[in-house]
């Protein structure tokens, strides 16, 4: 049986690891190096994957079978205000929802969504509201986690009750100290039963979730017949009087392959009938789709910046090779005087430069999995290490380290035995 310890390859790698350690700083600072590069690979991979999949996910919330459909006031009535005090007519009506609902037979199901902005009063606190008015679908299409209570029934949309369900922010700011279920809300002039505490949407959705942080939900028929369509706002001398019927319309389609086709449909029937540009039409599937080609593109755009770190630790590996050749001309000249083949030498010089990378990719992997750790601990900013970026990191530095190692050792291999001999 043969000793694995006197094979060819164990004596190379003890020698070059022997080499290494007679310049321990020099190994150290080459060593750092790699280090740095698979850690900041690593670290901005996962600071990458962490904020797309932020992002992806707060789209994916809007379903990737839902069309929404929102009411945007015309750009040139925003830029010339409505101080005059004339009534400004815009938006969904409920003959669109009647039109869309008969034309389309993709549609599953079809949520109106009627906004407004009030005051809500529980004693001595108060705190402004998004009210919303909608069915008791919303809740299965914008799914939120129910942390009190429940969420709107049929039976509540039917009797045109006075139910809210609060979202989490607006029930810690008007309900601290009181109970939660069961406590009557002041909202507007009107007033109204707890019935749930729902998850609040992500502060950092930006809107693109169609509820809100502060959102009180009750029946479409209540907010209807308790407020109406016109609401009227005095700011700062000025006063706004709008007309809007629906704020906005969530579509459920019966297939995702529905969603493109329908939505160019509703397109088509909106420019048809409007008067005006008082619509918008969102596909969260266009959005994701769109989503993850930025997220790759992002990737690959850090990915190309980190390795730009290991490359220069690649250079460092082969200068530092480099001077060692020179330094050890004599050495090698007396290998390959007592037999030592090329092979042999290139063997070593190549064991030296993969255990520089090997230690320092080992060591890059340690710290890369630390920093998104701290990042998201010191910043709350979401990090994702994903296993690939791992064992990429690891790959290419092990691959920089025989790629930059291979001219040193092929030069010292190449070495005249009898010029080496000579070297002082």
């Amino acid at each position: 049986m043969i000793d694995w310890r006197e094979s060819r390859t164990w004596r190379n790698v003890h020698v070059g690891l022997k080499s290494l350690m007679l310049h321990k700083l020099r190994s150290f600072l080459t060593v750092l190096g790699v280090v740095f590069g698979v850690a900041s690979v690593i670290a901005m991979l996962s600071v990458g994957e962490g904020a797309g999949a932020q992002a992806m996910e707060q789209i994916r919330q809007l379903g990737a079978q839902n069309i929404i459909i929102d009411s945007i006031k015309p750009l040139g009535d925003e830029q010339s205000g409505n101080s005059a005090g004339r009534l400004l007519d815009y938006g969904i009506r409920y003959n669109d929802a009647k039109r869309i609902e008969e034309t389309f037979d993709t549609i599953r199901r079809m949520v109106p969504v009627k906004t407004l902005r009030q005051d809500g009063r529980l004693r001595t606190r108060e705190m402004e509201l998004r009210l919303v008015g909608t069915t008791h679908e919303w809740f299965e299409l914008v799914q939120r986690p129910i942390l009190a209570g429940r969420v709107l029934s049929a039976e509540d949309i039917r009797r045109a009750a006075n139910p809210v369900v609060l979202t989490e922010h607006g029930a810690r700011r008007l309900l601290a100290g009181a109970n939660t279920i069961g406590e009557v809300l002041r909202i507007g002039g009107h007033h109204y039963e707890v019935i749930g505490i729902i998850q609040s949407a992500d502060e950092e959705a930006g809107g693109r979730t169609p509820d809100a942080q502060v959102d009180a939900y009750i029946p479409i028929e209540t907010a209807r017949h308790r407020y109406g369509d016109i609401s009227v706002r005095i700011q700062a001398g000025s006063r706004e009087i709008e007309r809007v019927e629906l704020h906005q319309l969530i579509i459920q389609l019966n297939r995702i392959e529905d969603v493109e086709p329908t939505a160019a449909g509703l397109q088509a029937m909106f420019e048809r009938v409007a008067s005006q540009t008082d619509y918008q039409i969102r596909v969260p599937l266009a959005l994701l789709r769109q989503a993850e080609a930025t997220r790759r593109t992002f990737n690959i755009v850090l990915g190309s910046i980190a390795g730009i770190s290991l490359l220069v630790g690649g250079i460092g590996i082969m200068n530092i090779m480099l001077a060692s050749v020179t330094e050890r001309t004599r050495e090698i000249g007396i290998r390959r005087a007592i037999g030592a083949r090329r092979r042999q030498i290139v063997g070593q010089f190549l064991v030296e430069t993969t255990a520089l990378a090997t230690i320092g990719g080992m060591i890059g992997l340690a710290f890369g999995i630390a920093i998104p750790r701290l990042i998201t601990m010191f910043t709350d900013m979401p990090t994702i290490i994903t296993p690939w970026s791992l064992v990429l990191a690891l790959g290419i530095s092990m691959g920089i380290g025989i790629v930059f190692g291979i001219y040193p050792a092929i030069r010292a291999a190449r070495l005249d035995p009898i010029a080496a001999l000579r070297h002082e």
